[in-house]
């Protein structure tokens, strides 16, 4: 589908896309906002998937859960418009920069899967480290969106 991966100055410093896709067929995508740069996001692609965010201009990564590519936002509403795809030099990570609007990019109702810190310092317990919410408020109800659909987390 791309570019076959031939040597590593053509991979590193030529034009042509050559993406190298893992084991499992996928590559790691860092997705991004467009307007705050705050990481909204990792996912993982698979080719098709990449295809799909290419000619779309909209976010499709590959769901390792449902084993399956999947249309970010499509049952949300909050569908990822790509600003701009950028592909680090060995060609085996993506970053995605997305316009979410007001949206939001966590299954869990959040803008960002990143809504939580880890505090820094000494530990005395390493199982009851307590996390710190940096999002407050949900964009979106999951129970009302999903209406009963399986979470995608599996523990």
């Amino acid at each position: 589908m791309f570019k076959k991966r031939e040597n590593v100055a053509t991979i590193e410093e030529g034009k042509l896309l050559s993406p190298k896709f893992d084991g499992e067929g996928l590559i790691p995508v860092v997705t991004t906002d467009h307007k705050t740069s705050e990481v909204l996001m990792i996912g993982y692609m698979n080719s098709e998937a990449l295809k799909k965010t290419i000619e779309t201009k909209e976010a499709h990564y590959w769901s390792r859960s449902r084993k399956e590519v999947w249309h970010k936002g499509l049952t949300s509403g909050f569908k990822q418009k790509v600003v701009e795809i950028r592909i680090d030099d060995d060609q085996d990570s993506i970053w995605l920069t997305v316009d979410i609007g007001d949206g939001a990019s966590c299954h869990v109702g959040y803008k960002s899967c990143f809504y939580r810190a880890v505090p820094l310092g000494k530990i005395n317990d390493s199982e009851n480290i307590e996390m710190n919410f940096k999002e407050k408020q949900k964009k979106f109800d999951p129970k009302k969106v999903y209406k009963g659909k399986p979470n995608p987390t599996k523990i």
